[in-house]
């Protein structure tokens, strides 16, 4: 399975945000749309960072209630970690841990297409391997002669 597979399914709303939007409003946006992850768009659109629950936690644990009234580009990630529609599960799985991130945005020819969760991509490998387990299953009983119809 690819990552337009999931976008297919999860479909490709995006939830941005501005560099001068506070952390405040962006922590009330998070959970007002119940997701993990913002995406920093510049004013031309172009994808400039990512905030998380997390870099919202970690901005409070060093600068206190101050942090809320931040600016959201003072504690977004930078370096963004992108992947594209025709990345496999398999290459999302070993990105995702590798750089311990739980979010990446989809990129495809420079343009933002979406973004997948380590939700969506574990919700994918379990519909894949279900689906692998009952081929193999399909092919056990017809090798073995076997029939699941009652006589």
């Amino acid at each position: 399975m690819h990552v337009l597979d999931i976008l297919k399914t999860k479909g490709d709303r995006l939830i941005t945000v501005r560099p001068d939007a506070t952390v405040r409003d962006t922590a009330d946006t998070l959970g007002r749309e119940r997701i993990g992850v913002a995406l920093i768009r510049e004013q031309d659109g172009a994808l400039s960072g990512i905030i998380s629950e997390r870099d919202i936690v970690r901005g409070i644990a060093d600068h206190g209630p101050a942090a809320l009234d931040m600016r959201v580009a003072d504690l977004m990630t930078r370096s963004i970690v992108t992947c594209t529609p025709e990345n496999s599960t398999e290459e999302l799985v070993e990105k995702m841990l590798a750089e311990q991130i739980r979010h990446l945005p989809v990129m495809q020819d420079d343009a933002l297409v979406g973004v997948v969760s380590v939700n969506d991509v574990m919700k994918s490998v379990l519909a894949e391997l279900k689906q692998r387990e009952k081929v193999l299953q399909e092919q056990v009983i017809t090798a073995a002669g076997w029939s699941t119809d009652e006589d």
